[in-house]
């Protein structure tokens, strides 16, 4: 049975969608490098898990590449300066996201030398112990630049742990619009593979599985020259499907494994990384460079010149738009501002936010591409159950949720969402099912949190209760001590008086 034979036995033909990709011609156009801006906006949490905290102080000059904020505990990622400079703030800006809300950041200006800090390379990191790889890959601040932003660190290092056997190397990017990881293998294919074998160095995985859409040929071939005498990495094409890049239908796809409901990829002896994260782990361990810059894809009905550009993390999105050609007529025709892709992205209120290091595209689109309908009432006719590569009941998880009853959604499966946006795609009535289903999870992790609340504040409220008897007992005890203690004095005092 060939491959593509075997993935439609796995999953069948029916699930995910296929929309139109618009990768091209952004795909085909050279990379262009992005000039250091005059100021870097550089947020503490670019990341999954905690923010970093500030190590520098505002008036102090920073190098390239130098540590300005350090990761606070497991989970994070540290944050480092994309260009020499000064440091002029510490304070709020607007973050990539639809809210408008507000986070913190570390304003750099930059000082035109762009002069590099002193770095610590290695030449052979096959040399190197897997646990000496994932400190300098933590202290690189390298993250997944597929759009999740985990600290890569922490995935190498739990895999190693996990004795993982499988790497599964993400080079799917089936969001439309985006062919950032596409222009990355056909330009640094070498790079990407060498990081992928440094990979399977750290995590003790026999094999690396590296999955590519169909629709990328240029992609595959250079990625399978770059793999040519690696037996261990292996370069496998997939069929062009909207969710592919999701890591369990990948998983699914390149292993015949189902990652268990509620379960992780280590569970089942895998591990997965972006192919940028390979490249981006490379330099981190043979050059010691941090992770400062990314390439980001402009593109979109309203963008002049689409194509990838290599930014600097910090840099806000208007300066990349208008180094990119600025938008069509002015951008009279704007109807939307995306960061990442179309499907799980992030619409933005204004361009003046800045590129973290998960940012893999700035989009703009005009009212064709967006083609806005309000929602009408269901109509059942069955669309997102097919759709949905989960396996999922979204209409009946929908009407639950509508209902407040969060139970039974995860009854239904709610917690196997991966939030893709297949179902809301297909839906003809145009219901927003996948904010209920994110809306649903964020009540659950509310209720969760308050239910830590209660039961921390009931145990203390025990404690306490707990202290007051005690120091009760023990003060009736000195009483009594300090009574008897008395008595015994005067016992004596008398027979001391009588003798």
């Amino acid at each position: 049975m060939g491959f593509m034979q075997l993935f439609k036995h796995i999953l069948g033909d029916d699930w995910g969608v296929h929309p139109d990709d618009h990768k091209r011609p952004a795909a085909d156009q050279p990379v262009r490098v992005m000039p250091v801006p005059a100021k870097l906006y550089l947020p503490l949490q670019q990341h999954l898990g905690g923010a970093a905290r500030p190590v520098v102080l505002v008036g102090q000059r920073v190098r390239k590449g130098e540590l300005i904020a350090e990761a606070q505990g497991m989970v994070s990622a540290p944050v480092h300066a994309p260009s020499s400079g000064t440091i002029t703030a510490v304070t709020e800006i607007t973050a990539p996201h639809p809210s408008g809300l507000t986070l913190m950041a570390i304003i750099l200006e930059t000082d035109g030398a762009d002069e590099w800090c002193e770095l610590q390379g290695c030449d052979d990191p096959f040399l190197l112990d897997p646990a000496e790889i994932g400190k300098r890959v933590a202290a690189a601040g390298v993250v997944g630049l597929g759009g999740a932003a985990f600290p890569s660190a922490v995935k190498l290092i739990g895999a190693s742990r996990a004795k993982v056997t499988t790497l599964v190397m993400n080079g799917g990017e089936c969001e439309p619009y985006l062919s950032c990881d596409d222009r990355l293998m056909r330009d640094a294919a070498t790079g990407i593979v060498d990081g992928i074998r440094i990979m399977l160095h750290t995590t003790g995985a026999a094999i690396a599985l590296v999955g590519i859409e169909d629709n990328k040929p240029e992609a595959i071939a250079a990625m399978q020259a770059a793999a040519a005498g690696f037996d261990n990495v292996q370069i496998r094409p997939v069929p062009a499907r909207y969710p592919m890049g999701s890591e369990k239908q990948l998983i699914q796809v390149l292993t015949g494994i189902e990652v268990p409901a509620d379960g992780r990829p280590a569970d089942i002896g895998v591990i997965v990384h972006n192919v940028g994260t390979a490249l981006a782990l490379r330099a981190a361990v043979r050059e010691g460079k941090p992770l400062i810059s990314r390439l980001v894809t402009v593109n979109g009905n309203c963008a002049s010149q689409p194509g990838n550009i290599e930014v600097r993390v910090g840099t806000l999105a208007e300066e990349v738009i208008a180094f990119a050609g600025g938008l069509k007529g002015d951008g009279l025709g704007l109807a939307r501002r995306v960061m990442g892709g179309p499907m799980m992205g992030m619409q933005i209120p204004h361009w003046r936010v800045p590129v973290v290091k998960g940012t893999s595209g700035i989009l703009a689109f005009d009212t064709v591409e967006v083609s806005e309908q309000e929602p009408n009432p269901c109509i059942r006719c069955g669309s997102c159950i097919k759709a949905c590569p989960m396996g999922l009941l979204p209409l009946e998880m929908s009407a639950r949720i509508r209902n407040e009853a969060y139970t039974e959604a995860i009854g239904l499966g709610l917690k196997d969402c991966i939030a893709c946006g297949c179902c809301a795609y297909v839906c003809p009535s145009k219901i927003p099912l996948v904010q209920y289903f994110v809306h649903a999870k964020g009540e659950l992790s509310a209720q969760d949190r308050a239910k830590l609340r209660n039961d921390a504040t009931k145990k203390m409220a025990l404690q306490r209760q707990d202290r007051l008897e005690r120091e009760a007992r023990e003060k009736v005890e000195a009483a009594a001590k300090r009574k008897a203690e008395r008595a015994a004095a005067a016992a004596l005092a008398a027979q001391t008086t009588a003798g």
